[in-house]
């Protein structure tokens, strides 16, 4: 049974103190705050802090960073028990031009954390890339991310290819897991291509501005914008762009989180755009992960609507070693044309 999230948060910080007393046995008095699961403790005096994160820590990194610049922090430790996550942030971490430390602990006892190796942007089986051209002719934009071909409509999954045991591939229609496999049934009469015109149709209905408030407009925003700039290169300085996956993969679509395309820019130089909407504070983090992952030399901009390019945002760009642009895109993507 999991505890109260105050009772929780009260264990976190004593674990904090007890970690940080043991490592660094500071002398001064130290300032406890909160953290989205975790603690934080801020030494004033020595302008250091130290950040336990106990979940998802691979998307608060960005948030330990705003927690440092609010704080002037110049030594910045992090600590992360999860070895999956705490890799991830380590390897995000390095591309800081003055890294956080990042510590598992071990009993009380707290070791380094290495950072794990940069993400691949793993390709679809040959099976599901000879469904490309089907989804194309179904007027959607074919996407790769985590080994996965999927059909977009303005940013919104539509349809995916699912590879069978016997390593026969088929489309699915539908918006989600579980929107699939209703789709399976209420599609079960259709072949594949009508099955995915059927959703196609479906979702355009709703997937624009002015629609009647549904999960169908609102969910993956950041896709969407994507799906404008990558038919509107010109808008963040490129000459072309196309979709791809990012470093850590969104695990559902309700999830907060960045959209990516890799092109190049007007002088043909490589170019990685992340689009990002809302306050997102993960957002550089993110975005320096994923050139990483598919150009590392790469130009990096982050694209966001004009009401998003908040100071926080800009700040944390030129956080690190090679700082990324940002572009603040003036007009609502969800109109057709409606960027400026």
């Amino acid at each position: 049974m999991s505890l109260p999230a105050d009772r929780r948060s009260t264990l976190l910080a004593s674990k904090l103190r007890v970690l940080v007393a043991d490592r660094w046995a500071p002398v001064g008095a130290l300032v406890a705050g909160s953290f989205p699961a975790g603690a934080t403790l801020v030494d004033p005096v020595e302008h250091r802090a130290w950040i336990l994160i106990d979940e998802h820590a691979e998307h608060r990194l960005g948030g330990a960073m705003a927690v440092a610049r609010r704080n002037a922090i110049t030594d910045l430790h992090l600590i992360i028990d999860d070895p999956h996550g705490g890799a991830v942030v380590a390897r995000r971490a390095a591309l800081l031009a003055r890294p956080p430390s990042v510590w598992r602990s071990e009993g009380r006892v707290l070791v380094p954390v290495a950072p794990a190796p940069p993400a691949v942007d793993v390709p679809p089986a040959p099976e599901a890339e000879l469904y490309r051209p089907v989804l194309e002719a179904a007027g959607l934009e074919p996407v790769v991310e985590g080994g996965n071909l999927v059909g977009e409509l303005l940013g919104l999954e539509v349809a995916r290819v699912v590879v069978d045991p016997d390593g026969s591939a088929h489309v699915e229609a539908g918006v989600g897991r579980f929107d699939r496999e209703v789709g399976a049934m209420m599609f079960a009469e259709l072949g594949e291509t009508d099955a995915v015109a059927r959703a196609v149709d479906i979702v355009r209905r709703s997937r624009v501005a002015d629609a009647e408030r549904h999960p169908l407009n609102h969910l993956v925003p950041e896709r969407w914008l994507r799906s404008a700039v990558v038919a509107a290169p010109a808008l963040v300085g490129a000459a072309e762009l196309r979709p791809v996956g990012s470093a850590v993969p969104r695990q559902n679509l309700t999830e907060q989180g960045v959209a990516t395309a890799l092109g190049t820019d007007t002088d043909g130089r490589p170019l990685v755009v992340c689009c990002s909407t809302g306050v997102y504070l993960d957002l550089v983090p993110s975005a320096a992960d994923d050139r990483l992952t598919h150009a590392p030399d790469a130009r990096l901009v982050l694209a966001v609507p004009e009401r998003d390019g908040v100071p926080v945002t800009l700040e944390l760009a030129e956080l690190l070693a090679h700082p990324a642009e940002v572009v603040r895109l003036r007009g609502d993507w969800r109109e057709p044309a409606g960027l400026s």
